[in-house]
């Protein structure tokens, strides 16, 4: 191979290296794509506490790291966090959003077909019981990265942990689990209340 061939090759050859590891470009892909067939069934995330979390950047031992600690800490970009099957908030790229901590929420439709996005944003993202979501998780005191545990400084929500139950269990998304009778029970109080 003569030089300038060479040196041909060798300048593409270093272009398709740098273009396949730059970890900025391949994170802002990600991001970028995160939509309705991100959110699949709730029970495929890793059960932390009463959540469950998962990172679609790939990074999940960050983030359930994370989610174990105890004196608390900042979730990795592409976290995943979810309580409930209609209810999600994703850590999004350094950057996104100071006011939520780089958060952003979701507002979720789930049916035995996929997930349909109702609402995202930060700001104007307001769940199905009327609460704003940024306004609640910016209760959390600050080591928590904005996640409302049961200490961590948020208001109370309104379903208690039968509910919470009853809600991952019964994810269309997701197989069949039978659930108890007190499950059972705090289930159609919650249709009630949601009617």
């Amino acid at each position: 191979m003569s030089f300038p061939k060479k040196l041909v090759f060798i300048t593409l050859l270093a272009s398709a290296m740098l273009a396949g590891c730059s970890g900025d470009n391949t994170q802002q892909s990600a991001t970028k794509a995160i939509d309705a067939d991100s959110f699949q069934c709730i029970r495929d995330l890793t059960p932390v506490q009463r959540f469950f979390v998962g990172n679609f950047f790939g990074d999940v031992e960050a983030t359930v790291a994370a989610a174990e600690s105890e004196t608390g800490a900042v979730y990795p970009p592409g976290s995943v966090v979810q309580l409930v099957p209609g209810e999600a908030m994703v850590k999004r790229e350094a950057g996104f959003n100071a006011s939520s901590n780089d958060w952003e929420f979701f507002e979720l439709d789930v049916s035995a077909e996929g997930t349909s996005i109702r609402v995202r944003g930060v700001e104007d993202a307001v769940n199905r019981f009327g609460g704003n979501c940024l306004e609640c998780h910016a209760q959390a005191r600050p080591e928590w990265d904005m996640i409302c545990g049961l200490d961590h400084g948020c208001d109370p929500i309104p379903l208690n942990n039968d509910m919470i139950l009853a809600l991952q269990k019964t994810d269309p998304r997701c197989a069949p689990m039978e659930l108890t009778e007190t499950e059972s029970e705090a289930l159609a109080l919650l249709m009630q209340l949601t009617q």
